[in-house]
């Protein structure tokens, strides 16, 4: 199982994108207390998310929900979602996409990890970094919300 360093989050790939004829993706994310990505939309797919162990609150569209191991929330595609680790311990969920983009955007952002564990922390990205990462993530159809 190849296992990627993905910002502050370790990510094993369970299916790639290229096994089946699909594009179905499972990728597993571990990521530490209060990890949480800017507020996006995916244009191109749904995301299916999966606690497997930790607590992880995720804000889909309007509706905030905390979610417990063995749960699921669905972020359809063309909302705008988010989450936050809440466990101090981290949390581990997997992600199900069927249409490649978000498998990409991972890969496209990652590098190999060192070890199973979780990466070094990073401060939050330079605004260069930043404009970066939109650019790649848009390539993926993905937009990242500006709040206003």
């Amino acid at each position: 199982m190849q296992a990627l360093w993905f910002f502050n989050t370790l990510v094993r790939v369970w299916v790639s994108e290229v096994e089946g004829q699909d594009g179905l993706s499972v990728l597993e994310h571990w990521a530490p207390y209060g990890d949480s990505p800017p507020l996006h939309i995916h244009h191109t797919e749904d995301e299916v998310f999966i606690v497997l162990e930790g607590e992880v609150r995720f804000l889909v569209g309007d509706t905030s929900r905390r979610v417990l191991p063995f749960e699921e929330i669905l972020a359809p595609k063309g909302v705008p979602h988010t989450y936050r680790v809440e466990s101090p311990e981290g949390a581990r969920w997997v992600t199900v996409t069927a249409h490649r983009d978000f498998e990409r955007f991972v890969r496209a952002m990652s590098r190999p990890a060192e070890r199973e564990a979780l990466p070094p922390p990073a401060g939050p990205p330079t605004p260069e970094e930043m404009e970066r990462i939109v650019r790649i993530a848009e390539t993926y159809g993905i937009e990242f919300v500006r709040a206003s």
